[in-house]
């Protein structure tokens, strides 16, 4: 087992406003691809950067899972937390899949089922519930997961997730600086190469979604063993202004510069910070319900912002018209997510774990 630090809390706290920020953050990914549509060009763009909440997803990812696991997954088994782990993602990857196939034959514009047959629509249903990395769909540039796109930083959770219980979890937090340095390396590497640190998601810049994780993850695992913990008096409201200044940036010609940062020292610190933040207490449920509805909210928007593709192709809407359609479609999506939640995540995840625990 891995030498963690003597200050790291023994009490399981549960930190509320990482829990805002998570929701924040999902929140700016999903109005990042209304806007990505309307702008081609993301200099154009005022949420230009908002694709960057994925890799604030990966650094919050690897500190919660170092803080929930690092003390007692040495006495779990490997199947064990696999099926924690499936449990708790699995479900609305399902759902995502289940919407999304009904997106693609179904859409009243658009409608890809018929292009590509019975048997290959089949397939590449399946392949998404299985989170099987399968990029055929030109018509949706090669996404990994041509149903649900956002599936591709999912696909890297579950490899992340598994390494950890392998490898990672025994490893001396000193020693884990060495490979977060080289991932580190990666980022910048791979931002001067491409001119930005957006790939992951398609065919073509498959291993960018593993640099993208490889660094995020093994930052925020430090950040959790080496108590990185900024005690301050932000509270969320200035905690998540921090984390929105990261994604509204302007995306230009330097990017090989800002996005590394961001991603290499500015995420770690805004974990820190909302690790350390006082909450008051009135934004106590604000936060729980911002990261409740996160996870569902990711991993459902995205057959609809297919739709809202193909809309905006179609039928050209004006700027004036597309000011109120795009909050109007952001405020339905929270509804659908939290209907998904209440309705089916939640008690699938429940009546999953009962079993889990009977068993």
């Amino acid at each position: 087992m891995s030498t963690l630090s003597p200050q790291v809390p023994t009490a399981k706290q549960h930190f509320h406003i990482l829990d805002g920020l998570r929701g924040v953050a999902a929140l700016s990914v999903v109005c990042f691809h209304f806007m990505e549509v309307v702008y081609s060009d993301y200099s154009k763009d005022f949420i230009g950067h908002g694709f960057l909440a994925v890799d604030f997803f990966f650094c919050l990812s690897g500190f919660v899972i170092a803080y929930a696991y690092d003390s007692r997954i040495g006495k779990m088994s490997l199947g064990s937390f696999i099926k924690a782990r499936l449990i708790r993602l699995h479900p609305m990857v399902v759902m995502g899949s289940v919407l999304a196939i009904i997106g693609f034959i179904f859409d009243p514009i658009a409608p890809l089922g018929g292009v590509y047959g019975a048997g290959k629509t089949a397939l590449i249903f399946l392949c998404g519930i299985l989170m099987i990395p399968y990029p055929v769909v030109a018509e949706r540039w090669f996404n990994l997961f041509n149903l649900n796109a956002p599936a591709w930083s999912l696909f890297w959770e579950y490899i992340a997730n598994i390494i950890y219980a392998l490898v990672l979890y025994r490893i001396n937090r000193k020693w884990l600086i060495i490979p977060t340095l080289l991932a580190a390396v990666g980022i910048c590497y791979m931002a001067k190469v491409s001119g930005n640190v957006m790939g992951g998601w398609s065919g073509g810049t498959f291993w960018d979604g593993g640099i993208r994780i490889a660094y995020s993850f093994l930052a925020g695992m430090l950040i959790f063993r080496y108590n990185i913990i900024i005690k301050n008096k932000l509270g969320f409201i200035g905690v998540a202004a921090l984390l929105m200044l990261a994604f509204i940036s302007p995306f230009s010609t330097w990017n090989w510069l800002t996005e590394p940062f961001i991603v290499i020292i500015y995420f770690p610190l805004i974990v820190a910070l909302g690790a350390g933040a006082v909450l008051s207490p009135k934004l106590t449920n604000i936060c729980i319900f911002s990261g409740d509805i996160s996870y569902p909210l990711y991993m459902t928007h995205y057959t609809f912002i297919w739709m809202f593709a193909n809309y905006n192709a179609k039928f050209k809407p004006t700027i004036a018209q597309l000011s109120y359609i795009i909050p109007i479609s952001m405020l339905l999506l929270l509804g659908i997510a939290w209907l998904v939640m209440v309705a089916y995540d939640t008690p699938v995840r429940r009546y999953l774990n009962k079993k889990r625990a009977s068993a």
